[in-house]
């Protein structure tokens, strides 16, 4: 009991942090050039979208159902994944994030144009650039939901949000790390997303390598547990998962712009036995 009121204190400390979040200035920190400049292969946003991609497509993961965990105010992590799923669950557990993805899924209003992001999904996909309205009409016809959700439950979702077998795919980029004030937190948070996942359903998770913090605004400074590639395999397989593919991106000097102590990038393509 006492090491459990620990735990609530700590992850209420670490939400705490996260009431001067600021989506506007988030998405200018993390999602413009030169992390997001399209026109390059070593930009941090056009990796993490191909790797996406790649399991979407290449690798075929599809089904009925596929949720994203701790959206954030971003889109990007669905943008594939919308084009193998009849329905489409967005989730965060911040009120300002999930209306800033109301804003563009009800009326295509946002604080951040994701016309790029788009553009070069369509690309990857081998389609036209100009064809970026249909994907936009696609994903917003898909997506069926934006819950709240809070990792640190064991049971993430208000009550019936999912069918009792689960969601066939999970997503959930750069979340986990950052709502969690330690490795145990983080490794019990992965057990309570396997609460979510039917058995054989496949989980995309994307997350930072050797970060301390990132800053969500001005004067918010969130802190972050860093992670290595050892640690990302260890919390995954002390989860229950069986790790399929583990990818790096190493940050080159230019994508230090001093909003986080950010190392690296993973992505981990994952089943649930």
């Amino acid at each position: 009991m006492e090491r459990e009121n620990r735990r609530e204190k700590a992850v209420a400390a670490v939400a705490a942090f996260y009431r001067g979040f600021d989506p506007k200035e988030y998405l200018k920190y993390n999602y413009t050039p030169p992390r997001a400049d399209f026109s390059r292969s070593d930009s941090i946003v056009p990796w993490k979208l191909n790797c996406l991609h790649k399991a979407f497509n290449e690798d075929s993961i599809k089904g009925d159902i596929l949720v994203d965990v701790g959206s954030g105010p971003t889109l990007y992590q669905v943008m594939s994944g919308c084009e193998h799923f009849n329905r489409v669950i967005l989730s965060d557990f911040l009120e300002v994030n999930r209306n800033e993805l109301n804003k563009w899924i009800k009326d295509g209003e946002s604080n951040f144009d994701w016309t790029p992001y788009l553009q070069h999904v369509c690309k990857l996909e081998g389609r036209s650039s100009s064809e970026w309205q249909v994907k936009a009409a696609r994903l917003r016809s898909v997506v069926t939901d934006v819950f709240p959700v809070n990792v640190h439950d064991p049971n993430p979702f208000p009550p019936r949000s999912l069918p009792a077998s689960g969601a066939d795919c999970l997503v959930s980029s750069f979340c986990l790390e950052s709502v969690s004030p330690d490795i145990s937190s983080f490794t019990d948070a992965l057990c309570n997303l396997s609460s979510l996942l039917r058995n054989g359903g496949h989980l995309l998770l994307i997350g930072a390598l050797g970060e301390s913090f990132y800053m969500a605004a001005p004067d918010v400074r969130i802190p972050v547990v860093p992670l290595d590639e050892a640690q990302v395999c260890s919390s995954l397989s002390a989860s229950g998962f069986d790790l399929l593919q583990l990818s790096v991106y190493r940050l080159t000097p230019d994508m230090l712009v001093g909003v986080d102590d950010v190392k690296g990038v993973f992505f981990a393509k994952a089943r649930k036995p």
